[in-house]
């Protein structure tokens, strides 16, 4: 059961709202039809069910809140538009990222795929798939959670005749084993075709909320589609005709040459065309729309409850919104809820609304007022009007497995091992290079870090990579549909420093391996002499590597775009490196920190061991290095930002 209350979206400075106080609901194991034409609302209203823009209202799915419920892709399959991903991952690929963002079994990506027809297009590459394959993996992914509900946004657009009946087919059987599908059209008879229930909207409102024989009935009827270059001759003929054999036809003169014949048939049409000498171009049986009609009185049991206001100057009463007759949820229980969302119960008894209040019990809303004698009707006390809850645009959540989520992202194109073998391939030159010319030291050649160059291949390549891990996902949001813009959760970004770390120091160690063996092979093994100091000087290289991965991965998340990543990466030896040399240069009164280790061991409690000494120096030295304070600096003000844009977009998402 899903049930929408009150929805009216926050209108723009000087325009409408673009939905204006909608109720309705769908029911499960029926295949519900949201019909309007292009711009009437029907997908504002899908996203603030869906709690994704700011308005008024609520809705329940199954009883609950989207914001109430633990696993939301569990209990809604969402479609709105297509469900953008990195064109070169995989279709399987961009499902099993989608599995561990959902936090389910694996195993789910290939029964959906195989559930919408792609079994065998599974390591089809996302930018190679045709548009009817793009929406079929737009579905696997509504999918994927096994949801109760669909809601999904003109599913079939964009599909040919075929998919589009393959795709209702399918909505159909979601609705037979006891789910609830809501989804929205511009077509009315694909409307009465699929749907066992149809509700109209025109600019945000309400219209008509019908099944699908009264819809037919009431919104569409047979017709005679002609086209033909004589067509108001043709129309004045038919006419004339229908009026002196005294029959009902309606012709309808459209733009381009065609008629709309109501009440005649193709013979007819095309003997009384034939008997005046007129051409016709095109002469088809077709189903015509009416235009929306609203019923006569309400069809939902939900406003047979709808409680009116007292008749004021014109002598008449009003009904009351649905909008105006719920409370604030705060102020009301999970029953009462339920009971305003369904004043008829599971009986169909219809219950009275109450209002509720903070000053006191709840007291009922209708009460009976005497119009004079022996006459009363009921009336609702209109001195605090309740309004619809607020709807506010909550941040999407993470993933359930962000570690998993997070390798698949990364593996899952060959972006990243590319970058990596370019990386080694470039180092391992650049050190034989180093090695010819004989003046540069042992362990900046196994780094491959010429002076020319202000950071080493290997850095650059991590910051690469780091920058990529965040900048893709605000480009190919996949954790949240429809927001454009990824959640910033802690596990999701401790997640990416873990997994760019560890590529990181992958890296580092390979392209020090690499460069060795190539030293190796080209000068012979004389060359490689290990210094004493050798584990520092690798914690050290490594320090620098991870510190670029992070440092590209935090000014991607801040920046959103993986550009602003590499720039901060290679702004630190650029710009920051330079100030910090200047800032740390011996001057006539610089003082030496020498003996900090022995001062720091008796600062800290227990005591720790005397070769810890040698660490503590290696890393003020690290952190002495202009290349490392400046690296340092940039991490902790990268930090500081990702934090203040982190808590500014929460308290934005919530006002």
């Amino acid at each position: 059961m899903l049930q929408a209350i009150g929805l009216t979206s926050a209108p723009r400075r000087g325009l409408p709202a673009a939905v204006d106080d909608l109720t309705l609901e769908a029911r499960p194991g029926r295949v519900t039809a949201l019909l309007g034409a292009s711009g009437s609302g029907k997908t504002a209203a899908l996203r603030l069910m869906l709690e994704l823009d700011p308005g008024r209202g609520i809705t329940y799915f199954r009883g609950r809140p989207l914001h109430r419920i633990p696993h939301p892709a569990r209990e809604v399959g969402v479609l709105l538009g297509d469900i953008p991903g990195h064109p070169a991952r995989t279709a399987r690929g961009q499902l099993r990222m989608l599995c561990a963002a959902a936090g389910v079994s694996v195993a789910r990506a290939d029964e959906v795929l195989d559930a919408v027809g792609l079994a065998g297009l599974g390591d089809r590459r996302i930018g190679a798939l045709s548009p009817g394959m793009d929406r079929r993996l737009a579905l696997a992914s509504a999918l994927l959670g096994d949801p109760h509900a669909l809601v999904l946004d003109d599913p079939a657009e964009g599909l040919s005749p075929r998919e589009a009946g393959w795709l209702h087919e399918l909505l159909r059987a979601h609705a037979a084993r006891g789910g609830t599908v809501l989804y929205t059209t511009t077509d009315p008879r694909e409307a009465a075709r699929n749907a066992h229930r149809v509700i109209t909207i025109d600019g945000g409102r309400l219209v008509a909320d019908q099944g699908v024989d009264e819809f037919s009935r009431t919104r569409l009827r047979p017709r005679v589609a002609v086209r033909t270059p004589h067509a108001a001759r043709l129309a004045a003929v038919v006419s004339r005709e229908a009026r002196v054999a005294r029959r009902s036809v309606e012709v309808v003169t459209e733009a381009g040459g065609r008629l709309s014949v109501y009440g005649s048939t193709c013979a007819e049409i095309g003997d009384t065309a034939f008997r005046h000498g007129l051409p016709v171009h095109q002469l088809a049986d077709e189903i015509g729309d009416t235009g929306s009609t609203a019923p006569a009185e309400p069809t939902r049991a939900m406003e047979s409850a709808v409680p009116v206001e007292p008749a004021g100057a014109t002598g008449r009463e009003r009904p009351i919104s649905p909008a105006r007759a719920i409370s604030d949820e705060g102020l009301m229980s999970h029953a009462d809820r339920t009971a305003r969302a369904n004043p008829t119960g599971l009986g169909g008894a219809t219950r009275p609304a109450v209002a509720a209040s903070s000053g006191g019990p709840a007291t009922p809303a209708v009460s009976v007022e005497n119009g004079g004698p022996g006459l009363s009707r009921p009336t609702v006390r209109a001195s605090s009007p309740a309004l619809p809850p607020p709807i506010g645009r909550r941040p999407a959540r993470g993933p359930l497995h962000p570690l998993r989520y997070e390798l698949r992202r990364m593996f899952g194109v060959r972006t990243t091992l590319l970058v990596m073998a370019v990386v080694m391939v470039l180092s391992a030159g650049l050190s034989v290079l180093l090695a010819h010319t004989g003046q540069t030291p042992l362990p900046k050649m196994l780094a491959a870090w010429p002076s020319l160059l202000p950071l080493p291949p290997a850095a650059v390549g991590a910051g690469i990579l780091g920058a990529l891990s965040f900048g893709d996902e605000f480009r190919y949001p996949a954790l949240a549909v429809g927001r454009g813009a990824i959640p910033r959760r802690p596990g999701l970004l401790l997640a990416k420093l873990a997994v760019s770390a560890g590529v990181a120091v992958v890296l580092a160690l390979a392209v020090v391996l690499l460069s060795a063996e190539a030293l190796r092979v080209v000068y012979g093994p004389d060359l490689i002499d290990i210094p004493p100091n050798s584990v520092s000087l690798y914690v050290g290289w490594v320090g620098l590597v991870v510190g670029c991965a992070w440092a590209g991965l935090l000014a991607a998340g801040i920046f959103r775009v993986a550009t602003g990543g590499v720039a901060a990466v290679l702004a630190v030896p650029v710009l920051v490196a330079p100030l910090v040399r200047k800032a740390l240069s011996a001057g006539p009164g610089s003082r030496s920190t020498v003996g900090l280790p022995g001062r720091l061991r008796e600062l800290v409690w227990p005591s720790w061991p005397h070769e810890m000494d040698r660490w503590v120096a290696a890393a003020v030295r690290l952190v002495a290095h202009p290349v490392g304070g400046a690296l340092s600096l940039s991490l902790s003000v990268l930090v500081c930002a990702y934090l203040f844009t982190g808590l500014h977009g929460r308290v934005r998402w919530r006002s």
